[in-house]
């Protein structure tokens, strides 16, 4: 299958390959069915939804619709409600964005219990034809780094099935490299952690060394990665978290890593918004997927669609939240 070219639209394809976006979906639906690359079927995702969205999995006890809250704080029950909760909110956004970011800490915070509900709802997702980032900020040396690489990466082979694994930098390019060569080897993504969108990265990300902040070595490193990973859609397995929080920062990374795929968070409940995030975005509106999590799961809980939808209805207001949030950024770019 021919990737199409981003060059010709904004998200503007209604037809890939010859094949009607619903065929498309129909054929990310299929589990049996790796396509080359990460960054192949990501494009091919987003010209089926036409539209940079990603909705992040970050269940939290307090905050779930009333009559899905668990009964008590035993690990099976919270996992139980995690996983009934997530699998609603799936079924409410795979029509409509070309993944999800499940946060893994939410899950391992119930155990065993929980790491099962976490594998649970990335198999529904991946039923639902969504592509799936895990986000764990793995890493470590040597074979520890490769086991980790193994355990999430890989499809059908691996133990979590996941589509793409955040990654941290901070051991060094030996620790990266066997997340990128498992990426590449079994058609997977990683994203590595250059500038996140917290008030506390500051305190290591733009320290200066060699004329040049922490966060600018780690994205030279991370440009050279993507740039030898990069397939038909000019982009490469390896891509990079940077916050929306930070716009002035995003621009000046988009411009430099301009193989890698942008995975942007902080919009949303973090205070990021459209036009911070314009300039993730390559020249022709391409190469960079926006994540909010709260302000889109949670949507029940703020006042704009509390008052039209409720707790009752929380699943009207994901939809409502991820629309506004798809035609927001529609307006930015």
């Amino acid at each position: 299958m021919e990737i199409p070219d981003p060059s010709v639209s904004r998200f503007a394809h209604g037809v890939v390959d010859g094949h009607s976006a619903d065929a498309v979906g129909d054929v990310l639906r299929s589990r049996c069915l790796y396509l080359d690359s990460f960054s192949t079927r990501l494009t091919i995702a987003l010209h089926r939804v036409q539209n940079p969205v990603v909705v992040g999995l970050d269940p939290r006890v307090e905050l779930l619709p009333q009559s899905m809250r668990p009964q008590s704080t035993d690990q099976y029950e919270v996992a139980r409600s995690y996983r009934e909760f997530c699998q609603g909110v799936i079924d409410v956004v795979a029509p409509l964005v070309a993944a999800v970011k499940p946060q893994s800490a939410f899950f391992e915070q119930y155990g065993p219990a929980g790491c099962q509900a976490l594998a649970d709802v990335i198999r529904y997702a991946r039923d639902k034809g969504l592509l799936v980032i895990v986000d764990a900020k793995r890493n470590d040396i040597g074979s520890t780094a490769a086991a980790y690489a193994q355990a999430y990466l890989g499809g059908e082979t691996s133990a979590w099935q996941a589509d793409a694994l955040t990654v941290s930098p901070y051991l060094g390019d030996d620790s990266l490299q066997p997340f990128v060569d498992t990426a590449v080897d079994s058609g997977c993504g990683v994203f590595v952690l250059v500038k996140t969108s917290n008030p506390g990265g500051q305190m290591l990300q733009d320290l200066v060394a060699d004329r040049q902040p922490v966060y600018r070595h780690v994205a030279d490193h991370v440009a050279r990665l993507a740039e030898e990973t990069a397939d038909e859609s000019g982009y490469g397995a390896v891509g990079a978290v940077v916050g929306a929080t930070y716009p002035d920062e995003l621009a000046e990374l988009r411009s430099i890593m301009a193989h890698a795929w942008l995975l942007v968070p902080g919009y949303g409940s973090q205070g990021g918004i459209a036009a911070d995030i314009a300039v993730a975005f390559d020249a022709h509106g391409f190469g960079a997927i926006i994540n909010s999590s709260r302000a889109i799961i949670f949507a029940h809980t703020r006042p704009e669609y509390d008052d039209q939808y409720g707790d009752r209805r929380w699943q009207a207001a994901v939809e409502a939240a991820t629309c506004d949030m798809i035609d927001e950024i529609h307006s930015v770019m």
